[in-house]
């Protein structure tokens, strides 16, 4: 036994060995996984390739572990990562797994920066209707969260980048209805950053309604959340936003006032040259609107047009030639006006800047006469189809906004439905349950009183089939007793009478009478003695105790044995007066015997079974043992029979044991106090056959 103990307890210990083993390595394997990943993300000194297949590398580890708690965590690192490596085909697809993976777990959080992610990737590629329909995607998604500050901020920031959108796209009511609705949410957080990107982002949409009154008055305003915020190149874009409102709206003087404390920060070339040289330009043209011509003016274009090429922003450089070639055709430089112009709106047409285009077209309608046609024409075409687009994405916004809002509409509708038809089953089934309890249980009820019933029935019929065969066996002793008698008072005292006669006549001295009398003397004392021994007989067997329990007992037993084939034997107390037991102690045991006997043919497929029943001390002992398959009694369930045995002798106040082992058989012991029943009075017994033997 301490062996087996020993073996098991070696067995768990390897088996939680081989648990932590293997998580071990499933651990190991996503740090690799994860490291494989930052260093694609982060490793800018690395060549492009190289980063790629670190990330292919640490998606596959991945993979490994698609069940793991943590991989949709992981695969959002993943998804930023190939955003950042502008891998195409590679972000789409872990895209879609992610949103896929996200939205069957409910994780929105997730959902929602998957979302974002892909707008900012499809903006960085000027797809802006794309990522407007990916932020209001974002948005829908962080909306389904838990109330939060947090959950607030998000949906706003979704808000502020839709607005950018629809600004960049010219719907201008959208984008201002959005930014209205973000700044309330920033305003609650006192976010100033973003108060100040939002009030930026209105004057941007007031200038696009040529309002650049109320354009300068949100700039101002932004610019008050900037001196909350240490940043001194937002500083610088907001002076330089505010001088170029004042330059669209020909105020050249206001704009030349704001530009030139810009132009004069020393530091300003160096730390943000882009914005310096669009100070530049700005600040040249408001001179030049204002009347100078001068060379100087030339060589300060040329030195923005120079740096933009330098810093790689040639998006800047068809403005700044714009603005020069308007510079050159004042100079009388009208053919070199004309070429400049000509490249600018070859430009403008290779990087699709059609407002750019716009302008530079009307510029050549009015110089160039030869082609004026041409250049009028054009502008008209690009004016008509712009007007066009414009519609046509003003009512892209709308429809997506409805559809959009039909969509949640819908969501919502289901979801009630849902939750509806949720209810509805569950009452159901919860009826269902009910009604199957309250069948069950009555059921259950009408079972057992039917098995009390028929307990008391059997208990009745064995007490009438005991008394009966009480009555049956009292007749037989009072029979035998009256022939006993008969023998002895009768016949016996008759034939002793005849032999004391014939013990007189022999006086006679005759020798025949002698032998004769000898003869029939002798035949007569025979006679006696034969009808003594059996009126002997005859009253030792009415005085002999008939046990009519034990009987019974006897003929269930040999019944059951013949009928299974099983070799049954019985033992008793010959000693203990059975018939004198109580009738529940009589009917129990016998039910005992039974079940137990029923067991041994049902389940213990064994060759012999014995039963015993002997007193010791106070107790009455009862036994049952058979040599059949056993069973473990730390897995075996109690069947109704045994549940029966157990019961029954609770009635009679006794005690009761099982002892089985698999191969080795079973054995059920039953104690019963001996007060239930009484000795039989051995002594008595004995002083009775002594008599009779007398």
């Amino acid at each position: 036994m301490k062996k087996l103990s020993l073996v098991v307890l070696l067995s768990v210990l390897f088996a939680c060995n081989d648990v932590t083993n293997d998580t071990q390595v499933e651990n190991s394997s996503v740090i690799q996984a994860m490291e494989n990943v930052r260093i694609a993300k982060d490793s800018a000194e690395l060549p492009l390739e190289v980063r790629k297949e670190y990330l292919q590398q640490g998606y596959q580890l991945l993979q490994e572990h698609a069940n793991d708690s943590t991989y949709l965590k992981n695969l959002s690192q993943v998804s930023i990562a190939g955003y950042k490596l502008k891998d195409s085909l590679f972000y789409r697809d872990i895209y879609k797994e992610l949103s896929s993976r996200a939205l069957e777990s409910n994780d929105y959080m997730i959902l929602g920066e998957a979302n974002w992610d892909m707008a900012s990737f499809l903006k960085s590629y000027q797809v802006i209707d794309s990522a407007y329909y990916y932020h209001q995607l974002a948005y829908q998604s962080f909306d389904k969260l838990s109330a939060s500050p947090s959950k607030d901020y998000l949906k706003a920031r979704m808000l502020y980048s839709m607005a950018l959108a629809q600004d960049k796209l010219k719907d201008y009511l959208g984008a201002e209805s959005n930014t209205t609705r973000a700044i309330k949410t920033f305003a609650e957080q006192e976010n100033n950053l973003m108060l100040y990107g939002s009030y930026n982002l209105l004057a941007s949409i007031q200038s696009g309604f040529k309002n650049e009154e109320k354009a300068l008055e949100y700039l101002h305003k932004a610019g008050e959340y900037l001196e909350k915020v240490d940043n001194e190149n937002l500083v610088r874009q907001n002076k330089n936003n505010i001088a170029l409102r004042y330059l669209r709206k020909g105020d050249y003087e206001s704009a030349i006032q704001a530009y030139e404390p810009l132009l004069q920060d020393n530091d300003f070339k160096e730390q943000d040259p882009e914005l310096y040289s669009k100070a530049l330009v700005s600040h040249t043209y408001a001179r030049f609107k204002l009347g100078e011509t001068h060379e100087e003016l030339n060589q300060r274009y040329l030195q923005a047009i120079n740096t933009f090429v330098d810093i790689d922003k040639t998006k800047d450089l068809g403005w700044a030639k714009q603005y020069l070639a308007e510079l050159l055709l004042v100079q009388g430089k009208r053919n070199e006006a004309i070429e400049l112009a000509k490249e600018v709106n070859l430009f403008a047409e290779e990087t699709q800047n059609n407002d750019r285009r716009l302008e530079v077209l009307k510029f050549l309608t009015e110089i160039d006469t030869e082609n004026a046609v041409a250049y009028s024409t054009a502008y008209y075409n690009l004016s008509e189809q712009l007007k066009e687009e414009e519609r046509t994405t003003r009512d892209k916004f709308a429809r997506v906004r409805l559809e959009t809002d039909q969509v949640i509409e819908e969501n919502e509708v289901l979801s009630r439905q849902k939750q509806i038809w949720i209810g509805v089953t569950l009452g159901l089934i919860l009826l269902g349950i009910a009604l199957m309890t309250i069948i069950s249980q009555r059921i259950s009820n009408n079972r057992l009183k039917f098995q009390q019933k028929q307990q008391e029935s059997n208990q009745e019929i064995y007490n009438l089939m005991l008394a009966q065969q009480g009555k049956f066996e009292e007749g037989k002793k009072l029979e035998q007793k009256r022939i006993s008698e008969e023998l002895h008072d009768g016949i016996l005292g008759q034939m002793l009478g005849i032999r004391l006669v014939l013990t007189g006549l022999n006086e006679m001295v005759d020798e025949k009478s002698v032998e004769q009398r000898a003869e029939l003397i002798e035949k007569l004392r025979d006679t006696e003695e034969e009808i003594r021994t059996i009126s002997h007989e005859l009253n030792n067997a009415s005085y002999q105790k008939i046990h009519n329990f034990i009987v019974s007992l006897e003929d269930m037993i040999n019944s059951i044995g013949a009928s299974s084939g099983i070799i049954c034997s019985f033992t008793y107390d010959p000693l203990l007066e059975w018939d004198s037991l109580e009738g529940d102690i009589k009917i129990n045991a016998y039910r005992i015997v039974q079940e137990s006997l029923q067991n041994c043919v049902k389940h213990a497929q064994c060759e012999n079974a014995s039963v015993n029943f002997e007193c010791e001390g106070n107790t009455l002992k009862l036994s049952v043992q058979d040599d059949g398959v056993g069973f473990d009694m730390n897995k075996g369930k109690r069947g109704i029979g045994l549940r029966n045995i157990i019961s029954r002798v609770k009635k009679v106040n006794g005690t009761f044991d099982i002892d089985s082992k698999k191969g080795k058989g079973t054995t059920i012991k039953v104690n019963i106090p001996l007060n239930y029943a009484q000795k039989s009075d051995i002594l008595e017994d004995l002083e009775l056959k002594q008599s009779i033997k007398a």
